[in-house]
Formats: C-alpha cells, structure tokens, sequence
C-alpha cells in the first residue's frame, strides 16, 4: 500500500488528467444517452406495438463484448478512427438500455386510475404526461441514468484501447507490463468515481425539484465536452501510436521523443490494440506514425506468403505500403522474432533447445499465448503445421503481459513472446530454436503516412537518424528497465535518446 501511494504522489499530475478524460467521457455518454432514451421510452409507451422490438434491439447491442464494439466502429467514417469519439459512441450504446428501459417501464407503470383521473379533468395528452406521468416516473427514470452511468464508467476502462485516455491507460499498461501498482492506480479511482457517482445521482432522484436535477444534469454535460476539448495550442502535432506492449510502447516514446529533440510537437497515442487497429488508424489518418514489425506486415497486414530473406521482406513491404499512401523509413536495427519460451529447469529435463524437440513432450506441455498469435496467418496454426505438433491440451489464451508470470508460477510450461523481450533472461528463461526457420524476418520498421511527411518539416529527418541506432541487446535491456525494474517507459525512451544525439 505505501508503494501504490508512493506511486500515485509521483503520478499525480498525469493521474488526474487520467480521472478527469475518463469522468468527462462517461458523463458526456451518459448525458447523451438520456437525452435518447427518455424521449423514445416516452414515444414507445405511445406505440406499444414498437416496444417490444425497440427493446429487444438495445438488449441486442448489450450483449456485444465491449472491446469487440469498440473494434467495429474504428473502420466506420466520421464516428470512427481512434480517441473518444468512437469510445463515446460505444458507451452511449451501452447506456441507452437502462434509460430507455426505465423510462418505458417507469410511465407504464403509472396507475391507471391516476390517468383516468387526468382525463377526465380535461388534460391532454402532453399535460398528462407533464403532470402525472413524468413526476411519477422520475424515481424510475433517474435509477435508470444512475445505471447507465455506473455502467458508462466501469465500460470506459475499456476505452484506453482504441487511444481515448481514461483511467484504463493505466490498467492496459499495467497488464502489459506485469506492474500491479499500474494496475490499482487505474482501478481503485475508477471504482471510486463510480460510487461517487452513484451517490451524486442518487441524491438527485431524491430531489424535490425536478427543474433543478435537469439543469444539474444538463451543466454536467456541457462541462463534460468542455474537458473533451483540446485546449492546447494550435501547433500542428504528429501523432505517434503504438500497439499494447511493453516494447511498442517503448518504441513509440523513443520516436516521440526524438521528434521533441527536433522541436516538433507530439501527441501520444499508445497502448493500442494489434497490428491491425494501428494500420487502419494511419489508412485514417487518426495516426501519422509509428513502429511495426517486417514479418507481421508482410503476413498478417498485407496476407502475403512467408518470405524469408530480409531484403526481400522489406521491399515488398515496402511497395505494398506505397500502394495505399504509406511510407517506410530505414529499420532501426534490430530483428524481433516471435519466441517460444521455456523455463531452464524444464528445458534441461526434457532436452529441449529446439521447437522441433517438443515433438517428444507435447503431451505433457501446457502452452500459453496471447490471442493474436492464435489468429495470424504465421501464428499457431501454421506453427504446429509446420513442426508436426499436435500439443494434448488446447493452448491458455491470455494478455501478453500475463504470459511470462504465468510461466514463472508454473500456470503454463511453454509460452509463445518475442526474442527481445527484457523479461527473459531476467527470470531464466530459455528461448527455443526455430529451426525449421518457420518465422519470417521481423525487423523494426517504422510506418509513417506520406502526407505527414510532406505536412511536418523534418519529420522524415527525424526517422531516419534513428536508422541502425538500436540493436537487439540494446532493446532488450531497454525492455527489461520497464518490466524488470518498474521504470516509466518515458522516463526510459527520454534516457536513451540522449545517449543518440
């Protein structure tokens, strides 16, 4: 506990900017969403014979996996991409059921003796529902938003997967790089603003005033987009990205912070899901850089067949890149291959240095992976293909900053991660031979779009000075300052970037 409160005293600045991003989206979200869902529960009590349906069409779209949503509003035009624009449109998906459901059921469930009672005093429809019904049904109503709030906040730790900030920046990053303290400092104020919540909106069902909980709730909303809103100056910023581990992460600040040695303003985008979510995000234009890997564009962005030279990887890679508006700049230095990683002890027991040595104990090994690798075209299945492996149990898909502390507490024997990975000599760990030389090359190669290079002065400049600058004990030391020791991965970049210029 005095290490997580250590921890967030150091990270205060950056924490509450975190609450902030994280209050403003589910309150913007959940603001919306009332402002949907009240009017068409009131419409459906209307036209009974659409309700069943409307209904069952919001159940319908609570059912979708969150991150699963989030995946498939990034292609869509205007409301896509990146950040909190698709993150906001998810959570008012979310959030539209418990206030439409609310509302719906709230009014219908107003005595009828009251309605009769209204109509025969003359009211009309709209004055009915004003007097009556609405006051009647507020509690209701209002137990609906506090749902969908509650909810909104809980579904926005989420949201730091497609670039939109929040407190689950910290959680994705706590995860990937195996840091609990990372992991609580995203947790615990997420769980806190929720109860707070909760409380603020349930005193409001309690209010007397209907009037003054709507302007309240209202004054919310429009301070909510205010903190949406980029207030920063309007210097023009390239965006750099990186995907969901610890080495992309570590690549995306060293780019970035190359760039601010060069002057250039930067906008930090990490922590992204795989390799396919950053590839659109530059097709959109969300992104203007960031560092991918050889083998993985050839294979599973562009679904072209292994190759296994390197200059021949790179120059088609390269070309498929141009053919749709992106550029590649020089590698950085360093090949990064997928590894399949054993411990020592076991390694020597069984006599395993190579992959193709697990034929003669695959019965026994439980393998574990993160789920990407089971889907790529040169992932899992072409692997076992390729080796003649036939492993007795289904492999245990997890995130990749799970995979070695799974294998150190002995929950997996084999564990599918990357040869540069600063966690494997730092725990012992042996990296099986590809000897059937089954992955294609992976050199670290940054993407970058070509009208951002054209936009940004010295952008391109910048990229290439990093050309041979980092090789593999390099990266992998680097790696191990964040996993092993704990070390913000800025503070890690910014070290060594002075080292190089």
């Amino acid at each position: 506990m005095t290490d997580l409160l250590a921890f967030i005293a150091e990270r205060r600045d950056e924490l509450g900017r975190l609450v902030v991003e994280h209050l403003a989206m589910s309150a913007l979200a959940t603001l919306i969403a009332a402002a949907i869902g009240l009017p068409l529960g009131i419409l459906l009590t209307r036209r009974e014979r659409f309700a069943a349906p409307a209904l069952a069409l919001a159940n319908v779209v609570q059912t979708i996996p969150s991150l699963a949503l989030f995946g498939l509003l990034i292609p869509l035009p205007l409301v896509g991409g990146i950040g909190p624009r698709p993150a906001i449109l998810a959570l008012i998906l979310y959030a539209v059921l418990p206030v439409l459901r609310n509302t719906y059921d709230g009014i219908r469930g107003v005595d009828p003796a009251l309605r009769e009672a209204a109509e025969a005093l003359g009211l009309r429809p709209m004055e009915r529902l004003r007097l009556i019904e609405l006051p009647l049904a507020m509690p209701v109503i209002l137990g609906g938003v506090r749902l969908a709030a509650v909810l909104s906040i809980g579904t926005a730790t989420i949201a730091a997967a497609v670039g939109a900030g929040g407190l689950g920046t910290y959680v994705l990053r706590g995860i990937a790089t195996v840091d609990t303290r990372l992991i609580l400092a995203g947790a615990i104020p997420a769980a806190f603003l929720a109860v707070l919540v909760d409380a603020a909106l349930g005193r409001l069902a309690r209010s007397r005033s209907p009037l003054r909980t709507g302007l309240i709730l209202i004054l919310v909303g429009a301070l909510s987009a205010a903190a949406l809103v980029d207030l920063r100056s309007p210097v023009p910023r390239v965006v750099v990205g990186s995907k969901n581990f610890t080495e992309s992460v570590l690549l995306g600040e060293i780019v970035a912070a190359t760039l601010e040695t060069r002057g250039i303003a930067v906008d930090r985008r990490f922590n992204l899901g795989g390799a396919w979510l950053c590839h659109r995000a530059l097709l959109a234009g969300d992104l203007d850089v960031y560092v991918e890997y050889s083998g993985t564009a050839l294979m599973d962005i562009f679904k072209r067949p292994k190759e296994t030279d390197r200059a021949t990887v790179l120059a088609i890679v390269g070309a498929e890149y141009q053919k749709v508006g992106l550029a590649v700049l020089p590698p950085l230095g360093y090949e990064n291959n997928f590894a399949l990683v054993i411990r020592k002890e076991d390694a020597s027991r069984f006599s395993l240095s190579r992959i193709s040595d697990l034929v003669k104990v695959q019965d026994r090994l439980r393998l574990g992976m993160f789920g990407e690798f089971l889907e790529r075209s040169d992932g899992f299945r072409g692997l076992t293909a390729a080796y003649g492996l036939a492993f007795a149990k289904p492999p245990s898909e997890m995130d990749l900053g799970l995979l070695y502390q799974a294998l150190e507490k002995k929950l997996v024997d084999l564990a599918v991660g990357s040869t540069t990975d600063g966690l494997i000599a730092a725990r012992g760990f042996v990296v099986l031979e590809d000897d059937q030389r089954y992955f294609p090359p992976y050199d670290a190669i940054p993407v970058a779009r070509r009208a951002a290079l054209a936009e940004h002065a010295g952008l391109a400049e910048a990229l290439q000075s990093l050309a041979g600058r980092i090789d593999a004990p390099t990266i992998q030391r680097l790696n191990h300052e964040v996993d092993g020791r704990r070390r913000d991965p800025r503070d890690v970049a910014a070290e060594f970037v002075k080292t190089l210029f």
